[in-house]
């Protein structure tokens, strides 16, 4: 067979050749060629076909600046034949090419390249300079006297340990996909849900807005004690501080806004400052001590001061294992200094967990080189005076000093020694060999601290403030510049670090901050821990060296830890979580990340559905679960409101379409589905929606009564609406209607039918009270679907209202296992109907009218449903009048056969096969049914023509036996001109009530 001859004109081949020319597929609009098809292949040479090889292009959600974007072929174009189906694609699977018009002008070149940071210069160095601090040069060298070297040791391995769990945790996150702006917020909320991620995001950016005064504080109070060294003042001791403190914080926000080069630049400034202030420690710790610096207690380096410092000496009030943890723990944090600024990285799948892990690395070596160090140089008291020698004083020595011709005995024994580890927070000055240096070095680790805080708040709040997760928010997201700098986010964090600095009293908010890090950490390595434990198949990162247990233990070692540090602040982080936690799980923002929530939500309903399946049915656990032929829900909202009243948090509904006429392009879309779940859900209704294909209704509810549902989760009752027009109707819709019952029965289903006096379709009334809407959005209209547009709408039913003290009235009439008492039993369980009374209707004889209504009296209270109201109809089998019975026969004729018997040998051809048409013997045989809904539909118009609602037990035909027409008409003339709401309602003749306890 010759290919070349079978090929169509949509052949890839004719591709080959170099031609550039755009094509047209079945009515679609142009693709590139280079979009949907390889150019040059000689694999696909034969074949008609649009498939193409894998590409980048396919996965990604960018362009590259002068290449069309290559589009996969859709679905649609792969498997439709555009001979027998021109119809275009839909517009959901519609290719992403390019649409620009060709008349309008092209940029020639690139948009600049923002500046982009390595794994060293974006985030090691950041790291490293936010995690040393002043506590650094201030308090270790007295946190080493306190604990004694092997005590601090322990206590930087362990906070070291809990901030490399969480840098390991926050390298498998970060490694699970492209990682964009917005740090820590980003990480968490794509992993946990905006619910988390929200929260934490706002607090996290505050609380670095805070830090930014924190740390220019200490900086400020640094300067004012030098300042003071030397008598030099402009105000006052606390006015010094506020005004050195606006000025640098100033500084800090022009260097910031400049753009993320200069903080960079001056960021390696800082790193600097602080490596020179180390080599001049360690230097220092080398040379012979002077007199001086020996009268203050460095001697360099000895085996004894080790010694008598490698143990314990605690001393007030903190001298305590977990004080000094609280004190030193902060100075471990900063890890997420790099992260905070993802957006700024060139490769942040790799240069987070590098730059992260050896920034932990670099600082715990040089934390505990520092502590080491020190204390095997400087005692833990000394006096300062250089004449406390051993031979200038006479009495008892105490203490190692002795051992080098030095006597501190006196004060030590007074507790009044200025010098030495436990007295003098400058002890790092002291042995460096040149002090100048260490304090520029306590310089750059406030300030590069500083800035670093005030860098990662705007760009994390800026990635909060795009996501709109909550109000007002959005007005700071603005981006500028090449860099996309949040420069309205830069100044709200300067004006929030000002306010603090002008309080100038930070030791309140300052546990506050550190427990809202911690909060940031612990929900880090749950995150990670959750996606793992999750199973999602979307939870692949290319960090391996991580462990869900280990991140499940330094999620609750943090949550720990907070309340070791400050009970009460870490009661006040959390609060504040909760409550941002609960404002965001309120209004459900309309956003979908593929979080691990979602996957184990996904795992627990999949659990607790397979696990019914070991669970056998009982009475006393059943529910009406409904399968609802809703059609579009938005185009019956009173059948969907009405269901939903009494299976909202109880039981299982499904609103199911059917579409007719056999699958085509769009006609299950899924923009679709999702606009009527959004319909539901704005309408605070909890149900599924499902949509079937098929030749016709009654094919399309077949296969939903037998395929919807999960398991035990499966629809028991159909519920449909009343078909209004039934007599303007083909006929053989009548018996698809009827059909639809007579399946729900076989298949053991209980049914209900809804009628009210307007109808329930609202469509037409829609569109008839609509049409100024139309003439002014015309071209809205045109482009969009009827039922997207109905979908927009959210029209009031009467079962959206409170229904006050009216009645519903219940015609238990025959016995059908008890689901005609249960519906009104659990619609007086809400709000809206709770101060209805139920009235129940039953038929009897004039006889016993007193004894049968204690009966079921009594049956009733068994059933402990709380209906008093039992009233005894003796007339119900009683001759309807005479121009009802006639109206009846009147609706019937048009569906007579008057001449033959259906069954009998005189039929002709043309009636044999309606089995919707009704014979004489078939009006005799059902006569008295008939003459029975006649009598019943007057005596509910006598009855209840003030009810809320009518609920009446449904007659039901034999399949074969009942013609379709008069079954209808049945239902016809029972529901017929009554004003309120009428439920026909029929069980499946087991019982859903039950009078015992087991």
């Amino acid at each position: 067979m010759n290919l070349t001859t079978a090929r169509s004109p949509f052949s890839v081949s004719s591709l080959s050749n170099g031609d550039d020319r755009k094509f047209s597929l079945g009515g679609c609009s142009s693709y590139d060629t280079d979009s949907v098809a390889s150019r040059s292949s000689g694999v696909f040479s034969g074949y008609d076909t649009l498939d193409t090889p894998p590409s980048y292009d396919f996965y990604s959600n960018t362009e590259i600046f002068g290449r069309a974007k290559k589009s996969r072929p859709s679905l649609f174009q792969l498997h439709s034949n555009p001979q027998d189906d021109p119809s275009p694609p839909p517009l959901y699977e519609e290719s992403s090419v390019d649409k620009q018009s060709p008349d309008e002008d092209e940029p020639t070149e690139p948009p600049p390249e923002p500046a982009r940071f390595g794994w060293a210069q974006g985030v090691m160095i950041r790291c490293m300079l936010n995690i040393w601090g002043v506590i650094l040069y201030l308090r270790l060298p007295w946190i080493t006297a306190q604990a004694g070297i092997g005590l601090t040791w322990i206590i930087i391995l362990v906070s070291s340990s809990i901030t490399g769990i969480t840098g390991l945790s926050t390298s498998a996150i970060a490694t699970n996909g492209k990682v964009k702006g917005g740090g820590t917020y980003f990480l968490i909320s794509r992993s946990l849900g905006p619910e988390l991620g929200g929260s934490i995001g706002l607090i996290f950016a505050f609380a670095n807005a805070v830090a930014v005064a924190m740390h220019t504080v200490g900086f400020a109070e640094t300067v004012q004690a030098l300042m003071q060294e030397r008598d030099v003042s402009m105000v006052d001791k606390l006015n010094d501080i506020r005004i050195i403190g606006v000025i640098t914080v100033t500084c800090l926000l022009a260097i910031s806004m400049a753009g993320m080069e200069w903080e960079s630049k001056a960021q390696v400034l800082f790193f600097f400052v602080i490596m020179v202030s180390f080599a001049s420690y360690i230097v220092g710790t080398i040379i012979p001590a002077t007199p001086e610096k020996q009268a203050k207690g460095f001697f360099s380096y000895r085996a004894d001061i080790f010694a008598e410092n490698f143990v314990p000496g605690w001393r007030g009030l903190e001298g305590s294992f977990f004080g000094m943890f609280s004190i030193f723990f902060p100075s471990a944090t900063g890890i997420l200094a790099g992260a905070n600024i993802s957006g700024d990285l060139k490769d942040p799948n790799v240069a987070i967990p590098r730059g992260t892990m050896l920034a932990i690395f670099w600082t715990t070596i040089s934390y505990l080189i520092i502590s080491a160090t020190i204390g095997s140089c400087v005692l833990r008291d000394a006096s300062g005076y250089i004449n406390d020698t051993v031979s200038s004083l006479s009495g008892e020595c105490l203490g190692v000093g002795c051992n080098y011709g030095w006597n501190f005995t006196e004060c030590m024994t007074n507790k009044t020694c200025p010098f030495g580890l436990s007295n003098y927070y400058q002890s790092m000055s002291l042995v460096s060999a040149f002090a100048p240096l260490i304090s520029a070095g306590i310089f750059g680790a406030t300030l590069s601290s500083a800035l670093a805080c005030l860098v990662s708040a705007p760009k994390v709040f800026q990635c909060l403030c795009k996501d709109k997760l909550y109000p007002g928010i959005g007005f700071f997201g603005k981006g500028y510049g090449k860099n996309n700098e949040p420069l309205r986010s830069y100044l709200l964090a300067y004006i929030i670090a000002i306010c603090f600095i002008l309080i100038a009293e930070l030791n309140t908010i300052a546990p506050i901050i550190s427990n809202f890090f911690l909060c940031s950490y612990a929900l880090i390595n749950f995150s990670c821990f959750h996606a793992s434990i999750t199973n999602s198949p979307g939870w692949r990162p290319t960090f391996r060296f991580y462990s869900k247990w280990l991140s499940l233990l330094g999620a609750v070692v943090s949550v720990i830890i907070m309340f070791l540090l400050t009970w009460w602040a870490a009661l006040i982080a959390i609060g504040i979580v909760i409550f941002l936690l609960g404002y965001v799980l309120y209004k459900k923002p309309d956003v979908n990340w593929g979080s691990s929530m979602q996957a184990s939500s996904y795992n627990m309903a999949l659990s607790q559905c397979v696990g019914l399946n070991q669970v056998e049915d009982h009475i006393k656990n059943y529910r009406p679960q409904c399968l609802v032929l809703s059609g579009p829900p938005c185009m019956r909202p009173s059948l969907v409101d009405f269901i939903s009243t009494f299976t909202k948090n109880h039981s299982l509904m499904i609103c199911a379409n059917v579409i007719t006429g056999g699958p085509s392009p769009g006609s299950v879309d899924s923009a679709k589905i999702s606009t009527h779940l959004k319909w539901l859900d704005k309408r605070r209704i909890k149900s599924f929606y499902h949509t079937v294909v098929a030749d016709d209704l009654h094919v399309g509810v077949q296969m939903l009564l037998q395929s919807t549902g999960l398991g035990r989760m499966k629809p028991n009752v159909l519920v449909m609406g009343f078909k209004k027009n039934w007599r303007k109707a083909q006929p053989n819709n009548i018996e698809n209607y009827i059909g639809i019952l007579h399946d729900a029965f076989d298949l053991q289903y209980g049914a209900c039918v809804l009628r009210m006096k307007e109808g329930l379709d609202i469509s037409r009334t829609m569109q008839a009270h609509g049409m100024e809407y139309f003439k002014t959005n015309f071209l809205k209209i045109f482009y969009m679907d009827p039922e997207e547009l109905m979908a927009t709408s959210q029209p009031t039913t009467v079962f959206q209202t409170r229904q006050g003290k009216k009645t519903i009235d219940v015609y238990w009439l025959s016995d059908d296992g008890g689901l005609t008492l249960l519906l009104p039993y659990l619609l007086t369980r809400k709000k809206r109907w709770g101060r209805c009374k139920v009235r129940v209707f039953v038929g009897g004889e004039a006889q016993k009218v007193e004894d049968q209504k204690q009966e079921l009296k009594a049956l009733i209270s068994r059933f402990r449903l709380g209906f008093q109201d039992v009233q005894v109809l003796p007339d119900i089998n009683g001759k309807p009048q005479s121009e009802h019975i006639k109206r009846f026969e009147d609706l019937i004729a048009p569906y007579r056969v008057s001449s033959v018997q259906k069954d009998g040998q005189e039929a002709d051809e043309t009636t044999k096969d309606f089995s919707w048409m009704v014979s004489d013997e078939e009006m005799e045989t059902f006569r008295a049914k008939s003459l029975r809904q006649i009598r019943l539909n007057e005596v509910i118009q006598d009855y209840s023509r003030d009810a809320a609602l009518i609920i009446v037990t449904m007659p039901v035909g034999r399949r074969g036996a009942c013609p379709s027409s008069l079954y209808m008409a049945w239902l016809e003339i029972v529901s017929r001109d009554l004003r309120p709401p009428v439920l026909l309602v029929r069980g499946n003749q087991e019982n859903v009530l039950t009078m015992y306890c087991q």
